[in-house]
């Protein structure tokens, strides 16, 4: 296999609010694959997929996922599916060095295309993508439950295709939309197969919801859970209610990614300690050094997504966008 990416230790300046659940009781499973759980319903409906722990250090969708699943909340129609993900990763988590377990060899969530899935390599996480693609495979729309290393509000990645745009319209959460292609290091499990087909039916929507381990993560994650679930009828608005109470809601706006910035030298740095969402006024400001080339913004009221502290090459370091007209 070629040589990924390894995790190495990443200083952590944040508190850990939040507990990882003991998801030992849900290893078996009920579908015939440790750790995913399917229920159907009598009457016909959609198959809806929700996934956690495809980061192993991201722990709001595993607390959501725990929550759903100890309440015994069964869909009254179609068919849910909760799958924790990338179990070997969240079950490394160490909070004296919490970055560190993101995944096992390589990042789960950059092997999602057909040509990695089934070619040749071979790794930890690639090995449980394989065996957990099928299970993806049967899902009509898929909620991907993340959180962020930076400290910035929520947002909805939806990918480039539009029907996704309008599922977290349907959501009504969190504020920010962001339409995007991706990163250059590979395809992420939002962005596979039918779920950025025009074409298709199905759809997709990744959530990140605040920095991995504050408390408001896990909230965010389970009220996003249920409005995915109220969305497609598959629960009615008392039981979304009786689990987690409805918080106030912002008017949403769409980001518009133009493209990531991809580290191309071992030395990139960032000239400000940029966490996510900055608006920077004018075209043309440096941002970062790559090597010795500056890094500038291309256009007028740039916006930074999600700037990683992982500042290896040949991985995003940020993306730059534009907030389109409000929603």
């Amino acid at each position: 296999m070629s040589d990924p990416i390894m995790p190495e230790t990443i200083e952590n300046p944040y508190p850990i609010d939040l507990t990882p659940p003991d998801i030992e009781r849900w290893r078996e499973g009920n579908a015939g694959l440790d750790w995913i759980w399917r229920f159907s319903a009598d009457r016909p409906g959609p198959h809806l997929l929700i996934s956690a722990v495809v980061h192993g250090n991201e722990l709001c969708g595993a607390i959501a996922l725990d929550r759903l699943l100890s309440e015994g909340l069964r869909p009254r129609r179609g068919t849910l599916t909760l799958a924790f993900m990338n179990v070997e990763a969240y079950q490394n988590f160490d909070p004296t060095d919490p970055f560190a377990s993101r995944w096992v060899e390589e990042d789960f969530n950059r092997l999602w295309d057909r040509e990695t899935l089934e070619g040749p390599r071979d790794s930890a996480d690639l090995r449980r993508a394989r065996a957990v693609r099928p299970v993806v495979d049967a899902a009509d729309h898929l909620l991907d439950i993340h959180s962020m290393q930076q400290p910035s509000a929520p947002v909805a990645l939806a990918g480039m295709a539009e029907k996704n745009v309008a599922l977290a319209r349907g959501l009504g959460i969190p504020e920010v939309i962001v339409r995007d292609g991706g990163h250059a290091a590979g395809r992420r499990l939002r962005d596979y197969g039918p779920f950025e087909d025009p074409a298709s039916p199905s759809t997709s929507l990744l959530i990140e919801c605040g920095q991995h381990w504050e408390a408001g993560a896990a909230d965010l994650a389970l009220d996003c859970a249920l409005r995915f679930l109220l969305h497609f009828d598959a629960i009615d608005a008392a039981t979304a209610a009786k689990l987690a109470p409805p918080p106030a809601t912002a008017p949403q706006r769409v980001l518009e990614i133009s493209g990531p910035i991809t580290i191309r030298s071992d030395d990139f740095r960032f000239v400000e300690n940029f966490t996510g969402l900055e608006t920077v006024p004018k075209a043309g400001t440096i941002i970062a050094y790559d090597g010795e080339d500056p890094v500038t913004t291309p256009y007028d009221d740039c916006v930074l997504l999600m700037p990683t502290r992982r500042l290896w090459k040949g991985q995003t370091a940020v993306r730059l966008g534009r907030y389109t007209a409000p929603v």
